[in-house]
């Protein structure tokens, strides 16, 4: 994967919510789809996601950061202080996404997308 989740900040607290991610190698942030999901009885990753986003198109480059917040917000990219680029991308939810200590951030790759509505 060319993106790794640096971790879950401030969860609980819509207005600073957001996950972080760091950019391995240069790519394309629409290849990937954050979610969020529990732990089962067993304490393993459940398989019953909560939430979805699916990353904007957004070209990224290795050391770029990326932060995806919970809030309402346009998406930017700003430059930090210390030259490291940030790429912000808004969910646009109406109420905290990591509500609970027991929340698990997942991110996927995706190669490849099949669609087709119901009928």
């Amino acid at each position: 994967m060319k993106l790794k989740i640096a971790g879950v900040f401030n969860h609980g607290d819509l207005d600073k919510e957001h996950v972080a991610l760091n950019v391995l190698e240069d790519c394309n942030l629409s290849g990937y789809v954050l979610m969020d999901t529990t732990y089962d009885k067993d304490g393993q990753v459940s398989n019953k996601h909560r939430h979805v986003k699916w990353l904007p198109s957004v070209q990224v480059k290795k050391g770029n950061k990326v932060s995806v917040w919970t809030k309402k917000g346009t998406d930017t990219s700003v430059k930090a202080e210390d030259g490291t680029v940030w790429h912000r991308v808004y969910w646009n939810m109406n109420t905290s996404v990591w509500n609970s200590d027991g929340d698990v951030a997942v991110l996927l790759q995706i190669s490849g997308v099949d669609h087709k509505r119901a009928k």
